[in-house]
């Protein structure tokens, strides 16, 4: 058990942590930092935050979907989480008939609660140390042949650790690959949807207002988790019954105040807090800007056809948000490392390392390494991102080369049939949820938009020489847009995929020529095959070499840097941080407040607009101060969003808020555009969560949605 308790702790050996940075594991929750949570406004122990053996507050959290965070808040199963989180639940509920995300859903019987097929939630069951059995497993092994023993070893610990059960497990890399983790979950798969605030609340400043503050948007949604009535989970049956927690959260209507303790829980997706300065050069000179212009684009052409009619909105409503939210913070991100010199900081830190490192044969040409392998890749680096956000940027051509398996089974030297037949199943299946997703009119723009972005913004020497070639001979100019817009068109026109005789005659007899034939396959496979034989290699060989240094240069940081406090990466695991609600001035002149109000709400107000325009409901509640037992004292209005100085990342989108005493103030939405540097460097001046007020969303249920049942199904403090 000693030798256990010493690897555990290795986690809080070192860091540069500063005031309310740190994304922390509970079970190794050290007493420095335990000490410090106190010191701010803790009033509970470790074990109420986290047991094996008794009820605590982790047992309340769960992965919400597949990337965010919800919360049980009541003894059946009551769960909040986002909006955004819940968007594509509500919008696949939704119809033109029934639009639950225009005109928002609160179900006044359990009966009515909408049962929501495509979502899941997992609670985290334990946490096992395999750190020994892996790196025994690893020893003496590196780049592609590491990877490949690491992927095996942790399906051996899985199997062995899921055999038998219906638990879920996977092991998780931690400080750069140096040391592992096994986490254990339980899933229910029957999740329903309880309700939701119009999407005029939901998403309110939309775009405009994405990682901004001040902040007036009501982004919540609320599910009921549901299990067996002998207590298992299962899947989606009428006569399953409230899932029975071990643990909920009790809800808070107190309010908060300058400096009160904050503390969050989730599962915060990905932080890369310990990358060098190559890798944010390579970020901010060439990644970042060119996502940027390529989603841009795209969401401009999306948005052009979602104005037409409530339909197309609906259609690409979840397509839409998920492209949007993070092209703004792409953008904020690259802004934020320049404006505050983050490579320069991550440079002088690696001279330091450097210096440390001469005459120590293990480390001391990590960074010459790194060198040789930033250079080897940099020529190509861009031409990836305008693979992933550009070619692969249109729908059509995304479902198109995922026929590429097929292709391969059908050119094998000996082709098997039940392999063609399971691949052409697959196909069939995918076609019917590509078609139901489909919006040809932007679709056709995107492609025509990208094709040409990719000719003029990558290097000729990189193009698939022989598909401009045809496309100058067929179409025309190739300066010109015209010529891309006409190849769109006949590529839309013509490819199999929309036309179901033709379709289904091809899946009755596939056949390699007509695979080829086809314009839409043989335009995106034109671009894949050019890359994955020239430029795969290269960035696997990248990725591998990359992967053994960062490994190498951080287990070197430990040994430079004895007894400093360190937090590890984000990487979807179960995390706290802890922090204050704060004020912050982010520029001369101006100073911004830790609340925002039902009074800035009205201020924003647009009618008819598509991100600021209000339900009629509140707008009359709002205008008479029917805030009832939901008003704040301090401001003598409704605060809807406040701020808090903690450390978060997405995933943690749904996260609960909770105070000293462990009670739900609020759930973290959003961080704050002056700190987007925040995945690779955290900033202690201007680093703010964003978060819903929980009396805000209980004013919106309760007085707008006339739900107040779910409100008393709350124990409210």
């Amino acid at each position: 058990m000693k030798k256990r308790m010493l690897s555990l702790l290795f986690v809080l050996v070192f860091s540069f942590v500063r005031a309310d940075e740190g994304m922390w594991l509970l079970y190794m929750l050290g007493d420095q930092v335990y000490n410090d949570m106190v010191k701010m406004g803790l009033k509970l122990n470790k074990e109420q935050l986290y047991s094996l053996n008794k009820p605590s507050v982790k047992d309340a959290i769960v992965i919400f979907g597949g990337g965010c965070t919800g919360e049980i808040v009541s003894r059946e199963g009551l769960l909040f989480t986002n909006h955004h989180c819940g968007y594509s639940a509500i919008a696949a509920a939704s119809s033109v008939d029934n639009n639950y995300l225009r005109d928002g859903f609160y179900a006044k019987t359990r009966a009515e609660e909408i049962s929501a097929p495509s979502l899941s939630v997992q609670f985290l069951v334990r946490i096992e140390d395999v750190t020994k059995e892996v790196e025994d497993a690893l020893k003496g092994l590196s780049g592609a042949e590491r990877a490949t023993k690491l992927q095996s070893i942790s399906n051996e610990i899985v199997k062995r650790t899921t055999d038998g059960s219906d638990l879920e497990a996977r092991v998780a890399p931690f400080f750069r690959n140096n040391q592992y983790l096994l986490f254990v979950y339980q899933r229910y798969r029957d999740v329903r949807l309880v309700g939701t605030p119009p999407e005029s609340i939901g998403k309110f400043g939309g775009d405009t207002d994405n990682w901004e503050w001040p902040r007036h948007t009501g982004d919540f949604a609320v599910f009921r988790v549901y299990m067996s009535k002998d207590g298992k989970a299962t899947a989606y049956a009428p006569d399953n019954v409230p899932y029975k927690p071990k643990y909920y959260l009790n809800v808070s209507t107190k309010g908060v105040k300058e400096n009160d303790y904050a503390m969050i829980f989730g599962y915060p997706g990905s932080t890369n807090r310990y990358e060098t300065s190559l890798g944010v050069k390579i970020k901010t000179e060439i990644e970042n800007p060119a996502i940027v212009n390529l989603r841009d684009v795209r969401l401009k052409l999306m948005f052009e056809q979602m104005k037409k009619s409530d339909a197309v909105r609906l259609q690409l409503a979840s397509s839409y948000a998920a492209i949007a939210n993070y092209w703004k913070f792409f953008d904020g991100e690259a802004q934020q490392l320049l404006k505050y010199d983050v490579f320069g900081q991550k440079r002088a830190a690696e001279e330091k390392f450097i210096q440390w490192a001469k005459g120590k044969a293990d480390y001391e040409n990590v960074f010459a390494e790194y060198e040789k392998a930033y250079k080897a890749w940099w020529p190509y680096a861009k031409h990836r991102i305008y693979m992933n956000e550009g070619i692969l940027g249109s729908p059509l051509a995304t479902y198109a080369a995922s026929w590429q398996a097929l292709e391969n089974a059908l050119t094998r030297e000996t082709p098997s049939t039940d392999e063609i037949a399971r691949v052409t199943e697959s196909l069939k299946r995918t076609r019917t949820m590509f078609l139901q997703n489909e919006n040809k009119a932007s679709d056709e723009q995107i492609l025509a938009a990208t094709c040409r972005m990719y000719y003029h913004d990558i290097e000729s020497a990189q193009h698939p020489a022989e598909f401009y070639t045809r496309l100058r001979t067929g179409y025309g100019d190739l300066s010109d847009e015209a010529t891309y817009k006409k190849f769109a068109a006949e590529v839309f026109s013509k490819t199999m995929v929309f036309d179901d005789a033709r379709w289904d005659a091809f899946m009755a007899k596939p056949d390699v020529a007509a695979l080829r034939a086809d314009p839409a396959y043989a335009y995106v496979s034109a671009f894949v095959k050019n890359f994955n034989t020239r430029f795969t290699p290269t960035f696997t060989e990248f990725t591998h070499r990359n992967n053994d240094l960062s490994r190498l240069y951080l287990k070197g940081v430990r040994e430079m840097n004895p007894g400093k406090t360190m937090y590890p990466d984000a990487n979807f695991t179960m995390r706290l941080s802890y922090g204050s609600v704060k004020p912050y001035r982010p520029r001369d002149a101006v100073s911004y407040d830790y609340v925002c109000t039902m009074k800035g709400v009205l201020e924003k107000y647009k009618p008819g607009d598509y991100e600021f325009d209000l339900p009629k409901e509140l707008l009359e509640a709002a205008r008479k101060n029917d805030f009832g037992t939901y008003k704040d004292a301090r401001t003598n209005d409704l605060v809807v969003n406040f701020i808090t100085t903690n450390d978060i990342t997405g995933g943690n989108s749904g996260s609960p808020v909770l105070n000293g005493n462990g009670e739900l103030i609020g759930l973290a939405f959003d961080g704050n555009y002056e700190a987007l540097s925040h995945k690779i460097a955290f900033d202690k001046d201007f680093n703010r969560t964003i978060c819903v007020d929980i009396r805000y969303v209980l004013w919106c249920i309760d007085k707008l949605g006339g739900a107040k049942h779910i409100v008393d199904e709350l124990t409210l403090k």
